[in-house]
């Protein structure tokens, strides 16, 4: 199979330290230019990462006739834009999250998906190893009953001011960088859309973001809570995750469930009804895998016509939804419909 040419818009950390490496592992991926609006940056990128072609603007690069799909890792309140943009240069896209800022903002992306006929998916990695699709398949055997709760935690330490999570006017804080990757795994594993929430935000006095954003979502079958902080956990740089599920007659908690900085062999463990504590019956072990190869492979798949799965654009503003009603509740004091 012929592989995908890729194109990324941006030189950021998340592209160059983590998606580009693990994509050109990949012999279905070819990353063939990368663009900056600093085209002295895209040239020590590519320099870096033996890439091809360099573009001193992101249209430079969505005009190659040769790019077939493009990676946008791009600040937050620049995806919408860009998006469109890809598509209607004829790119397929697959944009890091969140997709947008507001649920409304990213809608008018279903029309012009609609226009192209171009793929278009939110770069949650996570769905791509195997150990969410085996919580997925512990839950429909009925091995720890019905589900019940979902109880996730995301925290790391960031005080820079230059990093652009923490600067609120273009998509910073925690509910936005994290926030969505917990309800994003909460969404996943009941299979279903919350009917309403309420959240708690406190924010940095001198960043004026979310630092700390606390939820409950009520979903038809039962409830899920989470905790996301970028202002706690370890100091070192590394985060502190958590993704815990209870149903009616045991439980799973999943040992390293959402950032996979470093690709790490983890394990599902499953208790049932002789489980004490937080001594499982059983474990599922995965060996090393790097999930951003995955998605990339994943999605490149998709862009050669492969019956692989999908994560379609009405997913991603469905998330957006719930974010846009804990920003109303922590605003408003309540529950807010989603």
């Amino acid at each position: 199979m012929k592989p995908v040419q890729w194109g990324v818009l941006s030189t950021a950390g998340i592209g160059l330290n983590r998606v580009i490496p693990a994509m050109q592992q990949v012999p279905l991926c070819s990353i063939r230019g990368i663009a900056s609006r600093d085209t002295e940056a895209a040239r020590a990128a590519a320099k870096r990462l033996s890439i091809e072609r360099t573009y001193g603007s992101y249209q430079a690069l969505l005009d190659d006739s040769d790019i077939e799909a493009v990676y946008i890792p791009l600040p937050n309140h620049l995806h919408v834009e860009w998006c469109a943009k890809a598509m209607q240069a004829g790119k397929h896209v697959l944009c890091e999250k969140p997709i947008a800022l507001t649920a409304a903002e990213a809608e008018p992306l279903l029309a012009v998906r609609a226009r192209t006929s171009r793929i278009i998916e939110e770069a949650f990695a996570i769905r791509n190893h195997p150990q969410w699709s085996a919580m997925r398949a512990c839950l429909q055997s009925g091995e720890i009953g019905e589900l019940r709760s979902v109880q996730a935690t995301l925290a790391y330490n960031n005080m820079n001011p230059n990093d652009i999570r923490n600067k609120p006017d273009i998509g910073g804080g925690a509910l936005y960088d994290i926030g969505s990757y917990a309800i994003a795994g909460c969404r996943y594993v009941f299979g279903a859309e919350p009917v309403r929430v309420v959240g708690s935000l406190d924010r940095d006095a001198t960043f004026k973001t979310d630092r700390l954003t606390t939820a409950i979502l009520e979903f038809p079958k039962g409830h899920a809570s989470f905790t996301v902080t970028t202002q706690g956990g370890p100091d070192t740089g590394g985060t502190h995750q958590h993704f815990g599920i209870v149903g009616s007659k045991g439980w799973l908690r999943a040992e390293f469930p959402f950032s996979h900085s470093i690709p790490s062999a983890c394990r599902l463990f499953i208790g049932r009804d002789k489980s004490i504590g937080t001594k499982p019956a059983r474990e599922i072990e995965f060996p090393v895998l790097n999930q951003y190869a995955l998605q990339g492979e994943r999605f490149s798949r998709l862009v050669r016509g492969e019956a692989v799965e999908q994560h379609p654009l009405e997913g991603a503003i469905a998330n957006m939804r719930v974010i846009d009603a804990l920003f109303r509740s922590a605003r408003n004091g309540g529950w807010e419909r989603v």
